[in-house]
């Protein structure tokens, strides 16, 4: 692989969801990650989240499995887990454990509540931390109640991301420095920070705390998503004065009636006139008016339809590896370009080569797989 990242050698302590999704940001640009699994049978063929990276199963619950990790640290740029607060010190594997045998080491920790904070040690998934960081509470219809946004706010976005940022500044500070650190990622602290437009518009007296009644959240009749003749759904997202007078040609409302596009109060009546229209004509007749244009306009398509859509099959925003369809790496470099180079490894697949790759003998390798200490891969 030639991504940006390659050169750098990365330990993940498998984990679910945000921590894999780290792991596949990382990899996907080019770092050798190197995912320590359970001992345990079975495989992730559709996997996407563990594609990129090989796996070694090591047995954490015994010294010698911890040791052979520790041994991985010792040549490794970066570690990092998604375990609650302590687990990794109670297994031998803590920031200061690796930071001894490598001074330099990178160690990411990713949790939704953080390290410290009278949450810090409770249970919880990506809703609660979104709820507790103010995202959740404004996304949702007006007088109706939250909505999960999936769990891209807080496991992905506030989490996987923010961790993998986080590691990758600690590794250009320990270029210069010469040092390694820890890297405290918390799902909640991620969310918040995706809040940030919107704590400087609720500042600034542009954000009501009643959910979808805001420019942004489905209040404003021109940043909203509509119903079309044939069941489907477009989106529309025409701020500027200019786009905003587009939509009014493109959908042949009155200028007149419909000129005063900042009036909230005026929104409500918009709306119902713009619902009525886009159900006139599907999906594709609104398509093949409005796309393109600076209406600000897209269809609302499905996870099936959108690796179909031209512009995605142009740029090669989706692809098709194993059977699976998948999105492809992003961001994108014009000289180091990220690959995918393989799928997903079977927990343990590639714990040989691994070990004979970091100094193991191979004697060594067979009396640890012998022992119970690692799989047999």
């Amino acid at each position: 692989m030639a991504g940006p990242l390659t050169g750098f050698r990365i330990i993940e302590l498998a984990g679910i969801g945000p921590g894999p999704f780290c792991g596949m940001m990382l990899s996907d640009m080019g770092a050798e990650v190197i995912r320590v699994d359970r001992m345990s049978p079975g495989g992730r063929p559709n996997d996407v989240l563990q594609r990129n990276r090989r796996s070694i199963g090591v047995n954490l619950k015994s010294a010698e499995g911890v040791e052979t990790v520790l041994r991985l640290v010792e040549s490794a740029d970066a570690i990092f887990e998604g375990f609650r607060p302590g687990v990794t010190e109670r297994l031998g594997l803590g920031p200061d454990d690796c930071l001894a045998r490598n001074g330099r080491i990178v160690y990411g920790r990713m949790t939704g509540w953080g390290q410290d904070g009278p949450m810090a040690n409770a249970a919880g998934h990506d809703i609660n931390y979104i709820g507790l960081s103010g995202a959740l509470h404004a996304v949702g219809r007006a007088g109706e109640r939250p909505v999960p946004p999936l769990n891209l706010v807080g496991d992905f976005g506030g989490g996987g991301m923010l961790l993998a940022y986080g590691i990758v500044c600690a590794l250009l500070e320990a270029q210069k420095s010469g040092k390694g650190q820890v890297v405290d990622a918390a799902m909640v602290d991620g969310a918040a920070s995706l809040m940030s437009m919107f704590f400087t518009m609720a500042a600034s007296g542009m954000f009501k705390d009643q959910r979808g009644t805001n420019l942004l959240d489905g209040g404003a009749h021109f940043y909203d998503t509509y119903e079309t003749k044939d069941g489907q759904w477009i989106c529309i997202g025409s701020i500027e004065p200019q786009f905003y007078a587009l939509l009014v040609e493109k959908a042949g409302l009155n200028a007149e009636r419909f000129a005063d596009q900042m009036n909230a109060s005026k929104w409500g009546s918009y709306k119902e006139e713009l619902t009525e229209v886009f159900k006139q004509k599907t999906r594709e007749e609104w398509c093949a008016i409005m796309e393109g244009t600076d209406v600000c306009f897209a269809p609302v398509l499905s996870i099936f339809e959108a690796p179909e859509h031209p512009h995605n099959k142009a740029r090669g925003t989706f692809v098709e590896l194993d059977g699976v369809m998948q999105p492809a790496p992003a961001p994108r470099f014009s000289r180091t370009v990220a690959e995918i180079s393989h799928s997903a490894r079977s927990p343990g697949e590639d714990t040989a080569q691994v070990l004979a790759d970091a100094g193991f003998s191979s004697d060594e390798i067979a009396r640890l797989a012998a022992d119970g200490v690692v799989s047999g891969g």
